[in-house]
């Protein structure tokens, strides 16, 4: 297998991806490093001398370089559209991070571009296809004809120190109810897959004692245009060793389906999704299955990128407008920060 040059811009968050995704990990076996770009000079030179790689201080001197065939985008949401079109339009295709973009606008006419022009833009969530737990759950929803939707509780929480450094993660508009955008996204991602369209947001949130003027306690309602209620936890205060679960309870008419629900070991939150199903038979038995998968939700799909790139369309790939869902709730919850009200999508 023949692996694909491969730039990492935005070291801040990049610096992970190159070593735990690229150097070695899930991305290893189809991508080849080749180039770091930061406007850090010394971060930037640091990590291309540790791994023997071009250090590029500019996007532009990056694009223009023709070994690297693919740009890692992991700078902050705010402008990435515009980013992303410079570097579609050189011929090169992406893999970025969530969250996509702040302007759904925006986020659709750029990945409209780049469909139209054959360039590829992926990201992690929602990935390019549905990961392994969502296809299990649409399959036990169809085969044990669970019915409707009706409602969803979702938790995600870690614990951090961060303080205020003047980036994104500072302002409250290009990082509404913070955990929610950062971590709950995620989740709002899954469900978007499951629901369908969403209709309207709330949001409460409060700083606890983390040290940025951003929200690290949050929590999102959605009603889906379905009548589905769905509720999304996500904090940034909680220490207890189940960080990162992505923790689901799916309520449909005929049965009930968990997601990652704990306590959990540190090694199952990491190692896959735990699924259980539970439902009452015609007979009145119950029935429970259950089953854990081989990838978690929010990975990195470097397989179907690499895939992608030579050539094999895989199958029920995310379209733009799948993508662009998400963002119009983060508008919503924009909204919904300043005006305390029930806000529509």
């Amino acid at each position: 297998m023949k692996k694909i040059k491969i730039g990492i811009v935005g070291l801040n968050f990049g610096k992970a991806i190159a070593e735990q995704q690229i150097i070695t990990g899930l991305g290893s076996e189809y991508f080849e490093l080749a180039a770091v770009c930061d406007i850090d000079v010394e971060k930037c030179r640091e990590l291309a001398d540790k791994y023997g790689v071009k250090a590029y201080f500019t996007l532009d001197s990056l694009i223009a370089d023709p070994e690297i065939l693919v740009i890692g985008l992991f700078t902050g949401p705010v402008g990435r559209s515009e980013l992303i079109r410079e570097i579609i339009r050189v011929g090169k295709d992406v893999m970025t991070t969530k969250p996509f973009e702040l302007d759904s606008a925006k986020a659709l006419e750029v990945l409209k571009e780049a469909e139209s022009m054959g360039r590829v833009v992926h990201l992690n969530s929602p990935a390019a296809v549905p990961d392994d737990g969502l296809m299990q759950i649409k399959e036990w929803v169809n085969k044990y004809k669970l019915g409707r939707p009706i409602a969803c509780r979702c938790d995600i929480w870690a614990s951090y120190r961060e303080k205020a450094d003047g980036s994104w993660l500072d302002d409250a508009e290009k990082c509404p109810a913070a955990p929610i955008f950062r971590l709950g996204i995620y989740l709002i991602n899954d469900l978007y897959g499951l629901f369908g369209e969403a209709e309207s947001v709330q949001v409460f949130q409060s700083r606890i004692f983390t040290e940025r003027p951003t929200a690290d306690n949050a929590q999102l309602g959605i009603l889906f245009k379905s009548g589905a209620i769905a509720n999304i936890f996500a904090s940034f205060c909680i220490k207890d060793g189940q960080h990162y679960s992505n923790a689901l309870i799916l309520n449909y008419e005929n049965g009930t389906i968990y997601r990652n629900t704990g306590p959990l070991k540190c090694e199952d939150i990491a190692n896959g999704d735990m699924l259980s199903l539970i439902l009452h038979d015609d007979t009145g038995g119950t029935i429970i299955e259950q089953t854990r998968t081989s990838r978690r939700t929010g990975e990195y799909r470097w397989d179907i990128l690499y895939k992608k790139l030579n050539g094999e369309a895989p199958e029920h790939e995310i379209t733009p407008e799948e993508i662009v869902h998400g963002i119009k709730i983060t508008e919503a919850i924009i909204k919904a920060q300043k005006s305390s009200r029930t806000e529509n999508i």
